[in-house]
C-alpha cells in the first residue's frame, strides 16, 4: 500500500479567501486539485460555542508536502488558527494517483527557486 498521497481539509471564512488559497496551492504545485464547498460549522473558540458558514477546501496532494501546504495557508488566511489537517489516501485509481503525483512532483523545487 502506497501512502504517498493525501487529502487535506482547509476551512476559509469566505469564498474569496477559499478561492485565493485554492488557486495559490495549484499555482505553487502544492496540490493537484482543490474542491471548494460551503459548510455550516459549529465549534468552540475562546470558551464560546460559535456557529459559522465557512468554505471547506478539499485539496489532493502528496502527504510529504504537508508543511509547505500548512505554511502557505498560514500566510494567506485571516484566522489566527486556520484548519489544515491531512489524511492519507489508502486506495485510488492508478491513473488518478499518477496524475496527482505528476501535478505536484516539482513543488519543492519551485518553492526553493522562489526563496533566492
Amino acid at each position: 500500500m502506497d501512502l504517498n498521497y493525501g487529502i487535506f481539509f482547509i476551512t476559509a471564512p469566505d469564498k474569496e479567501t477559499a478561492e485565493k488559497i485554492a488557486k495559490g496551492l495549484i499555482e505553487a504545485r502544492l496540490a493537484a486539485c482543490v474542491n471548494i464547498t460551503s459548510v455550516a460549522s459549529v465549534y468552540r473558540w475562546e470558551e464560546k460555542i460559535e456557529q459559522a458558514e465557512e468554505f471547506l477546501l478539499i485539496a489532493k496532494s502528496r502527504l510529504g508536502l504537508y508543511s509547505e501546504i500548512a505554511e502557505y495557508v498560514r500566510q494567506n488566511h485571516p484566522h489566527e488558527v486556520p484548519e489544515v489537517i491531512g489524511f492519507p489516501i489508502f486506495a485510488g485509481s492508478t491513473k488518478y494517483l499518477d496524475w496527482l503525483g505528476a501535478s505536484t512532483q516539482i513543488a519543492k523545487e519551485i518553492l526553493s527557486l522562489g526563496e533566492g
